[in-house]
């Protein structure tokens, strides 16, 4: 990117929407603008319009994976095709990195692609012509990296989506999962700070696609890149996601925490997502611990606050005193009380 680009504070979202539209249709500006911002998908749509996006705003910070889902036609590719700007919005703000991206030349719009950007799809999209090891480096090579050291960062690439022995095969001799690990090796050669998914396992089996999420989890385990994935799937978002947001016909319904979505649904939409999930295999003993008092008689055993409650729930249950709640470095910070795990795994809301 241009060297006038601001590099976003730790503290500042690197990805940040105000009002942001996307609607489809010839008179979509004027009557956008005759709304007052008040979007009603169905009038739009007796004028000829299709709401894809209707008023979004939130921030994204660096680190975070932020999972948009939702049904199809829900506007959720469309708003990350406005966040990436493969689609100009229809009115608001984006910013990346404190910069007004609409505001951008097409110049500097194919700067920040090339330089901050990496995007998977759906479709592979691999050049069938060249050999795994050329796929990954195409795109280096367009940025006009020598050969020899796009080649070089090629081969980590294979290494990190563990592809190794297959770097001289053709698209066409590798399976799904092992295509898709191209597609997502050639989008990290470029080493994007922000990272755009869309939909980038639906069309695998359920058996690769489980193998892609674990290897999805790695990946950015290692680089904590900062990503806007999108899915349909509420399993996939609920496994993978630091914050969910759920749209419908266009609107962000909630945007939050997998387990104040499944604890709190905002309304009704987001509910019936939501009554399916069985708790325990979701939700963090910190999602449902109280507050640590040192004054309670505890029992000896402590759980961690990551533990998902499933792998824990036996052990709780059978101690007759309440559980301390310990962080990564082995500090209380909280108390498990049996009731509470009564109520997730039998009841039908946590009080």
């Amino acid at each position: 990117m241009s060297s006038q680009t601001a590099t976003a504070k730790p503290d500042e979202p690197v990805i940040r929407c105000d009002s942001v539209y996307k609607i489809f249709g010839d008179n979509a500006q004027s009557m956008l603008e005759a709304s007052g911002g008040i979007v009603d998908a169905a009038k739009f749509h007796e004028s000829g319009c299709i709401v894809g996006v209707n008023n979004a705003s939130f921030e994204v910070y660096a680190g975070e994976l932020l999972i948009v889902m939702g049904l199809s036609g829900s506007g959720k590719s469309t708003l990350l095709r406005c966040i990436s700007r493969l689609t100009d919005a229809t009115a608001g703000n984006i910013y990346v990195d404190g910069e007004d991206i609409l505001s951008m030349t097409s110049k500097e719009l194919i700067e920040l692609r090339r330089n901050k950007m990496g995007m998977v799809f759906q479709s592979f999209a691999l050049l069938p012509h060249k050999t795994v090891l050329e796929n990954i480096a195409f795109p280096l090579q367009v940025k006009g990296i020598s050969t020899d050291d796009s080649i070089q960062r090629a081969k980590e690439m294979v290494d990190l989506v563990s592809l190794s022995g297959r770097e001289n095969y053709f698209p066409r001799q590798l399976s799904g999962g092992q295509q898709q690990r191209v597609g997502i090796a050639r989008s990290l050669a470029i080493e994007p700070d922000i990272w755009f998914l869309d939909e980038p396992f639906s069309a695998l089996d359920p058996l690769i696609r489980k193998e892609m999420q674990d290897e999805f989890l790695r990946l950015q385990s290692v680089l904590s890149k900062t990503i806007l994935f999108v899915t349909h799937d509420f399993d996939e978002a609920l496994r993978l996601a630091d914050r969910i947001a759920i749209m419908k016909d266009g609107i962000i319904e909630q945007l939050d925490t997998p387990a104040n979505i499944v604890l709190n649904p905002a309304t009704e939409y987001v509910r019936k997502f939501t009554e399916e999930v069985p708790r325990e295999k979701v939700l963090k003993i910190e999602s449902v611990m109280d507050p640590f008092d040192p004054s309670e008689v505890m029992s000896d055993m402590t759980v961690s606050k990551d533990a998902i409650i499933e792998t824990v729930a036996e052990s709780v249950l059978n101690s007759e005193k309440p559980v301390t709640v310990v962080d990564n470095a082995g500090e209380a910070v909280g108390t498990l009380h049996r009731s509470k795990v009564v109520n997730i795994l039998f009841g039908e809301q946590t009080s």
